[in-house]
């Protein structure tokens, strides 16, 4: 009975092939892989047609889905060609790895594994950030014995040296070989393996033992290079000793889509590579590689209207085979071509590369999976409403715009927001634009693949989409701490669809509102209400039960915002600022008159009244003026009285910033503000100036560059054009014009803008 061991790299195109050619000259008995035993059930739907690589197994636990071990594969890994081979000659294929039943149990429930489970692969320390070591620098035996290989060999990057000698071959006569004898010699000088990976190893070993003991003659084994040399030797008892006291819990597996940049080291995957693209362009290109790779780039910079003209390509490759003779290489590796593209087909330009190898090198190709493959109800649920609704997942980031008035596009919606309910944002909503209509919604989807572990915890709610989001909002209204967190609930079951969660958390808002005494509560769970009291018609939903709601809370908000108001520090005021635009949303929202009235009446209080904090005061005349219930005249007079030197500087200072708060447009057009500002300014004595520059500049930043140069323009005018009342000063004095040029500079420097010559 003979073992024959081939040692891999677990997505290494020039592998795959060798180790097909190898399969088809050995014509093996039995076939044993490095992966988790658990998903022996699973394994024969690799053959059928429906599945389309990139996929992965996944291995779980159902009591803990966080729990769980993702074992990617592509066409070009070696391990999909040795099943693929077992499987169409009718072959026994069989995983031999630990099973992940008991490596599970050994991970702490506090630091779940979320990302792919093979960490030992060729490159068993793999620096995760991609970067090359200094060649100045050997690596130690024990930091990185694959390094100090590439090291020995003339290589300062591990990644191109194992590109070179390995996945690039195309007669690859001995390779298995000349691995098993290189990996022999590292690991006789390499420290003894961890716990885990010696027992990993010696379940392999066992496994190969029991095939043994079945009478296969010709045995085909395919691990990872590492491994290759500890699959050779060992015994029975010391194996047995190893896995000794090994505990295990219940797990289930399935197939799921997975993409090609998750296939990438970079995103924390510990087989991963550099170039998943790159790799399958390997695998795929029969001949002309450097050429056909060139040519993809230049079709993809046309597909994005930047030029590639034929000419380049011819030159790119040119240039890239020379640095490969330079290099004293046999063919262009990725390198060389991503050097010579930049320099060629993008004139020297590292932006355009960034979308080579975001679109090429890596690629966002996702795969399929037959329908049929086992997966939790919820899941399955998902799947059907995906169909019926034509919303196929992707990893592109696409847009989608909903009209609410068609029924698909309102069934679309309501999923999109159960789904965030079950915290599985496949769809992020976006700001509508001024001119799209309330029936509209606008989203970005995006499919990311760890939703199928989102979909498995979420199934613990219930077996379908609805059932599954209903459970999920009623549990979080009972859970919820205060209003606005249950009337942003409130709104969210609107949205959703979901008539039994509204009627729970509807209720729970009144009991909640009825208790509540903390204005600033108040006052920011309404808005959720009047967007459900305004839109829930709009989605076939009842939304009257919420009014005596909003009418309640916005009453109490209207008796206890003054009081609230009084005797506030700058961080308390600030919070007050948020809740009183919170209010004047609702308000605008749902647009009627006698709330309009009964607000501007509470603004204009805030606004008049003398002791409140300058923001607060300076607010609420911002709002007054954009509401029409306050005149140019009367702005004027409050900005004179606030601004006076009474006032201590940094209340002015804060009145002004709360003045400004907003669109600047409106501003523009109120002389009396600019020219109140201006005397402010121009009577603050140096020091006091220099101290209130930091909170000026702040209040100044949130305008958009167009509205700091009107009024920069604003200011430049100040001293021109005046009537005579306008240039005299309150005692009756002509203006000072040259004392009045001094602040025209500063107050220019704090817009942003540039004076003109006069």
């Amino acid at each position: 009975m003979a073992v024959h061991v081939f040692g891999i790299r677990h997505h290494g195109p020039g592998c795959a092939r060798a180790l097909r050619n190898a399969l088809c000259t050995l014509e093996p008995d039995i076939v044993l892989v490095e992966g988790p035993p658990d998903a022996h059930a699973v394994l024969p739907a690799l053959v059928r047609p429906e599945m389309k690589p990139p996929v992965a197994l996944l291995v779980y636990a159902p009591e803990n889905p966080q729990s769980a071990a993702y074992f990617p594969l592509v066409h070009y890994s070696p391990e999909w060609q040795a099943l693929t081979y077992a499987f169409t000659r009718s072959i026994p294929a069989r995983f031999m790895d630990l099973p992940q039943a008991y490596q599970l149990e050994q991970r702490s429930i506090e630091e779940p594994q979320t990302v792919p489970d093979e960490e030992a692969d060729v490159l068993p320390s793999a620096d995760a950030s991609g970067e090359e070591e200094s060649a100045e620098t050997q690596p130690t035996m024990e930091e990185d014995p694959i390094g100090q290989l590439a090291f020995s060999a003339g290589y300062a990057d591990r990644e191109l040296w194992w590109e070179h000698q390995i996945e690039q071959r195309r007669d690859a006569v001995d390779l298995f070989e000349a691995i098993l004898e290189a990996m022999t010699e590292l690991r006789a000088h390499a420290p003894a393996p961890e716990n885990r990976e010696a027992q990993r190893e010696a379940w392999m070993r066992r496994t190969v033992r029991e095939v043994q003991a079945e009478g296969f003659e010709k045995i085909a084994v395919i691990c990872g290079a590492w491994h290759a040399p500890a699959l050779l030797g060992g015994t029975a008892s010391k194996d047995a000793k190893l896995l000794t006291g090994l505990k295990k819990i219940k797990v289930e597996a399935t197939w799921v889509p997975w993409t090609n940049s998750r296939l990438s080291y970079r995103t924390g995957y510990g087989a991963g590579i550099a170039a998943p693209g790159w790799y399958e362009h390997l695998w795929d290109a029969p001949d002309r590689l450097a050429t056909r790779w060139v040519a993809r780039g230049a079709r993809l910079l046309r597909s994005e209207d930047l030029d590639a003209a034929s000419a380049n390509v011819i030159e790119a490759v040119r240039l890239a085979e020379a640095l490969a003779a330079m290099r004293t290489i046999p063919m262009p590796g990725l390198a060389e071509l991503h050097e010579a593209m930049q320099t060629v087909l993008c004139g020297g330009d590292p932006v355009p590369m960034t979308l080579i190898r975001d679109k090429l090198e890596t690629g966002e190709r996702m795969g399929e999976v037959p329908e049929d493959t086992p997966a939790v109800p919820l899941a399955r649920d998902l799947t059907a409403l995906q169909r019926s609704l034509r919303l196929k997942p992707s990893v592109e980031i696409t847009p989608l715009d909903l009209d609410l008035r068609r029924d698909i596009d309102l069934a679309r919606s309501r999923l999109l927001h159960r789904l965030n309910r079950l915290g599985i944002p496949w769809g992020q909503p976006e700001r509508a634009a001024s001119n799209v209509s309330t029936f509209h919604e606008l989203w970005r989807l995006q499919w990311h693949p760890e939703f199928v572990i989102a979909l498995i915890e979420a199934s613990v709610w219930g077996n379908s989409v609805e059932a599954a989001a209903t459970a999920r909002a009623v549990n979080d209204a009972d859970r919820a701490p205060d209003l606005p967190t249950l009337t942003a609930l409130l709104d969210a079951t609107i949205l959703g669809g979901l008539p039994a969660a509204t009627d729970h958390v509807l209720a729970r808002v009144r009991d909640q509102a009825a208790v509540s005494a903390d204005v600033l509560h108040l006052m920011h769970a309404l808005p959720p209400l009047a967007r459900v009291s305004r839109y829930g018609d709009v989605r076939g939903t009842g939304a009257t039960q919420v009014d005596p709601v909003i009418t309640a809370l916005f009453q109490r908000v209207l008796v206890g915002l003054p009081l609230a108001c009084r005797n506030v520090d700058d961080e308390a005021a600030s919070k007050l600022a948020d809740g009183i635009a919170a209010v004047q949303e609702s308000v605008s929202l749902l647009d009627r008159p006698e709330q309009r009235e009964s607000w501007s009446t509470t603004l204009g209080v805030i606004a008049r009244a003398d002791g409140l904090h300058g923001l607060l005061r300076g607010w609420g005349c911002r709002l007054l003026l954009e509401a029409g219930a306050l005149d140019s005249g009367e702005l004027r007079r409050l900005a004179g009285l606030v601004l006076a030197h009474a006032t201590p500087p940094p209340q002015a200072a804060a009145w002004v910033e709360g003045v400004l708060r907003g669109s600047g447009l409106l501003l523009l057009h109120q002389d009396g503000l600019w020219r109140a500002l201006d005397a402010w300014m121009r009577e603050l004595p140096p020091d006091t100036f220099t101290e209130m520059l930091p909170l000026l500049r702040r209040a100044f930043s949130g305008f958009q560059p167009p509205e700091r140069r009107k009024m920069g323009d604003k200011v430049r005018r100040l001293g021109m054009d005046h009537t005579p009342e306008e240039t005299s000063t309150p005692d009756g004095e002509d203006l000072d014009r040259e004392r009045a040029d001094l602040v025209l500079p500063i107050l220019a420097q704090i817009l942003g803008v540039q004076l003109h010559d006069r």
